[in-house]
């Protein structure tokens, strides 16, 4: 199931970023060259928050294949506990300006926006859930802390919200920004676990997945544009 939402979510965060908040932000009257040093910095900017292991959390945990020695992510996870929590609520109030952001453009623009994130969202809230369990939480505190984390959304929207509303020209370098964001994450992180599965058999899913997710874009989009 995790596997499934990653293609399907790199579907969405394909299509979000390039047929719909580019374009978006690009149709407004700022200076091309300046949108696309914006979107390089931004490559830039979560290329270097992922090297501080703000943005993106090591999913892995003891059985994942990947050939860790015996007692490698437990030891790895014990560390980093508390960072994941700090790092999964930047994240989502990161998300909630995002999405506030592509409401405020673009009814439309927001949905889909919304709808990327909670793709890319689920799979990532499970293996941070699994990493917890490996660094000692019980059950019980692992769901409350992940609960609190995504509440961070929420107050990122309404930040987002009250702060980007008196400010609607600033909309269009956000919208470029949250799409190097979602290109970053697809094509760095997702992608690459796709990669892991090479047969024929597991390639056939996956591109069946990542296909319904632009579809699923563009079918909102569609619809929403005939009202």
């Amino acid at each position: 199931m995790v596997e499934r939402m990653v293609s399907l979510s790199v579907g969405i965060l394909l299509s979000v970023s390039l047929l719909h908040a580019l374009p978006e932000a690009f149709e407004s009257h700022v200076d091309p060259h300046t949108l696309f040093a914006v979107l390089l910095g931004g490559l830039l900017a979560f290329f270097l928050l992922e090297k501080f292991a703000i943005l993106r959390h090591s999913h892995h945990y003891e059985g994942d294949g990947h050939g860790h020695e015996h007692g490698h992510d437990v030891h790895e996870a014990g560390k980093s506990g508390w960072m994941i929590l700090v790092g999964d609520g930047l994240h989502n109030f990161t998300d909630g300006i995002l999405i506030a952001a592509a409401f405020l453009a673009d009814p439309k623009l927001g949905l889909v926006t919304a709808l990327a994130i909670i793709a890319h969202e689920i799979p990532q809230e499970i293996g941070d859930f699994i990493v917890l369990l490996n660094a000692g939480f019980s059950r019980a505190r692992a769901y409350v802390y992940n609960l609190i984390c995504s509440l961070m959304g929420v107050i990122g929207g309404l930040v987002g919200y009250f702060t980007l509303e008196h400010g609607l020209e600033w909309i269009p370098y956000v919208l470029v920004f949250a799409s190097s964001g979602f290109i970053y994450i697809a094509v760095s992180d997702l992608m690459p676990q796709m990669q892991r599965r090479a047969t024929v058999r597991e390639t056939i899913p996956q591109l069946l997945l990542v296909g319904l997710g632009v579809v699923i874009v563009l079918l909102l989009t569609r619809s929403m544009h005939g009202h």
